[in-house]
């Protein structure tokens, strides 16, 4: 059995230790994120995935949008770790900002009524696939990158910020850069208790 994709799946993991020691351009990293988003799945290929791809100041921007809203909520006392935090993640090279376009799954659920209940559902498990994709072709390209979720708090400040369609609903955000501490061991339950082979 060929195993080059396990590999990299086991090469793939949450990095939070993250620089700006990279040695792609914007324009190659971001090319390779367009592509492994362009050939992920989505159901009836409805392509309901949208992606803001931020460097620079855009990229500290964002973080920025995110500390200043969970300022607004985590009491003073915690903030110091959050902060923290939050600066991890602004030190990184960039982030990638993954949207699902509500307005193509309304269209699915008109389109095919049989399974129109479906589609809310469909569009996360392709927010899944390309989520995957990118983080694992970042790793095979030796970028490490870790998944957040500060939505729904940040989402109007980012819409605003960027000039998004309202149709565009925000589901993670992905910062990435070059891997300044690695992962630690990772552990896995049994596979007994976790898969059924029935031959």
């Amino acid at each position: 059995m060929k195993t080059q994709f396990i590999d990299l799946a086991q090469q793939r993991r949450s990095i939070y230790a993250l620089g700006r020691n990279v040695t792609q351009t914007s324009t190659e990293i971001s090319a390779l994120i367009k592509a492994a988003i362009k050939y992920a799945p989505t159901p009836f290929n409805n392509q309901s995935t949208r992606a803001v791809i931020l460097f620079g100041q855009h990229h500290e921007q964002l973080w920025q949008i995110v500390h200043d809203q969970l300022q607004a909520i985590v009491p003073a006392e915690a903030f110091k770790v959050t902060e923290q935090k939050i600066a991890g993640f602004a030190e990184a090279y960039g982030t990638v900002l993954f949207f699902t376009d509500t307005a193509v799954v309304d269209q699915s659920a008109a389109d095919f009524a049989t399974y129109a209940a479906n589609f809310a559902d469909w569009a996360e498990q392709a927010q899944g696939g390309a989520q995957y994709a990118v983080w694992t072709a970042l790793a095979e390209n030796g970028l490490g990158a870790n998944l957040q979720h500060y939505n729904p708090l940040i989402d109007a400040d980012v819409q605003r910020a960027f000039g998004l369609p309202t149709s565009w609903q925000l589901r993670a955000e992905m910062d990435f850069g070059s891997i300044e501490a690695p992962a630690g061991d990772k552990t896995f339950m049994a596979d007994d208790d976790r898969f059924l082979v029935r031959d």
